[in-house]
């Protein structure tokens, strides 16, 4: 079955690009809405309608930085993917997603504190099917030496594995694999933070972007030195977040992915035009209802109070 929130719940904090402060506010939606972002200062601004941007595959603007939606009137919100990544992970289908500025807190650089706010806030079940995107042959896509890919499942449900490779000792080769079954994004993935080199960053402030980027919601690298202050969530928190960022990038399909997905160095840009061979070809996938067996296996199904604990 679809789900919802059972109450409203609001986040707020600095846009790690535009250095902008927002306030996020998920609301409860019904069945088949989907996720759908609301620029609520659009409005005041501009005297129009409020916009509405649902968080699907084709309205994303390619970027390599962060995942940015954007309707047919040009209105965006940008960095989307942590909390998309968070709803997926949590088991939330339907939900309006309301924002006053054109991008989403960073907040801690992880998906932990959007998960510990929608589980406070409470699932709703809805009296309607649950429908899934089921991966019916291999679709690959590589730029350079990046690669992601989706093929049938290996197992009920989604699984997921990664592979990065960085120059900077602090980072260097990482590799894991995870089933995203029923509170595995909590316990594995959802605090994992943002990383980048101090050599970037510093170049992007230089070219305006990163505004609202500091030490204490990104893990910063400099060579073999974490210079963010406590160090590491995980000894390999790096490789989690790329595929923390995966999961969240893999929600914009609009349903559940019953499928495998791997990346070599893949970001957001990658598992977009992922999506887009996806959808592609007709035969690459078809929509399977959710029978309860299969329901057991996907992202947040059975999450309890408890699990609270693992973003606590």
């Amino acid at each position: 079955m679809q789900t919802t929130l059972s109450q409203k719940t609001s986040f707020a904090g600095t846009g790690l690009h535009s250095g902008r402060p927002a306030r996020v506010t998920l609301h409860p939606a019904p069945a088949d809405h989907g996720i759908v972002f609301r620029r609520s200062d659009f409005a005041r601004i501009d005297g129009a309608a409020d916009p509405l941007i649902p968080a699907l595959w084709d309205r994303v603007i390619v970027s390599p930085l962060n995942t940015r939606i954007e309707n047919a009137e040009g209105v965006s919100v940008s960095t989307i993917e942590h909390l998309m990544a968070a709803l997926s992970g949590c088991g939330v289908h339907n939900v309006l997603v309301e924002i006053d500025g054109p991008e989403v807190p960073i907040l801690d650089g992880s998906a932990a504190l959007f998960a510990r706010g929608i589980l406070s806030a409470g699932l709703a079940v809805l009296d309607a099917p649950l429908m899934a995107i089921e991966v019916l042959r291999p679709v690959s896509v590589t730029q350079g030496e990046a690669t992601a890919r989706l093929e049938p499942a290996r197992k009920p449900g989604l699984t997921i594995d990664f592979e990065i490779d960085f120059a900077d000792a602090a980072i260097g080769r990482q590799i894991r694999q995870i089933d995203m079954a029923n509170g595995a994004f909590l316990r594995e993935l959802c605090d994992s933070r943002t990383f980048c080199r101090l050599q970037d960053v510093t170049a992007m402030q230089k070219n305006g972007l990163a505004l609202g980027g500091t030490v204490n919601n990104a893990v910063v690298v400099d060579g073999a030195t974490v210079l963010t202050p406590g160090g590491l969530r995980h000894k390999d928190e790096a490789v989690r977040h790329k595929m923390l960022d995966s999961v969240g990038d893999m929600a914009t399909a609009g349903a559940p992915i019953l499928g495998h997905y791997s990346g070599h160095r893949a970001g957001h840009a990658l598992t977009n035009a992922l999506l887009r061979a996806l959808f592609a070809e007709a035969g690459n996938w078809r929509l399977r209802p959710i029978d309860a067996g299969l329901a057991r296996h996907l992202p947040g199904a059975d999450l309890r109070q408890e699990d609270l604990a693992a973003v606590a």
